[in-house]
């Protein structure tokens, strides 16, 4: 590309990226910290399988943690994740403190991914015609075309 960058120059011109893309005050508007939150911790699979297990009733840590290999602090931070975004939330019931699915940023998600779905049902739509209209042309090519003896 024949264009040098000075010292410093990609660390230039990532921060001015940053700057005018990601640090956009209307980027942040069109995307809440919950809903990062929510996809963070659903990006993680020991997370999402103890909200399935979370989603058939309250569940005490110890129970969480039975089907996983993994040691008892490394359970409770994922459950720490979960917490902070809201996923789960834990209740006092004597010396058992169980936790519980929280659905609310769940529902958030899926509203949020609801608009891309939207997007491409719309997309497979004309698709859809487009394929028509080509399978019309073609139909019309052999009735047009003549026939071999």
């Amino acid at each position: 590309m024949g264009h040098r960058l000075g010292k410093g120059g990609l660390t230039s011109v990532v921060s001015l990226h940053n700057m005018f893309v990601m640090d956009n005050p209307g980027y942040e508007r069109t995307t809440s910290k919950r809903l990062d939150l929510t996809f963070a911790a659903l990006a993680n699979p020991t997370r999402r399988a103890i909200l399935a297990r979370l989603a058939s009733g309250e569940v005490s840590v110890n129970e969480l943690a039975e089907p996983f290999a993994m040691s008892q602090p490394a359970i409770s931070r994922h459950l720490k994740v979960l917490e902070r975004a809201g996923l789960i939330s834990s209740g006092s019931d004597a010396q058992r403190r169980p936790r519980k699915l929280e659905a609310r940023p769940l529902a958030e998600a899926t509203e949020w991914l609801e608009t891309y779905r939207e997007y491409w049902e719309a997309s497979f739509v004309r698709l859809d015609c487009l394929l028509s209209e080509l399978k019309a042309i073609e139909k019309k090519r052999k009735c047009v075309a003549p026939k071999k003896r």
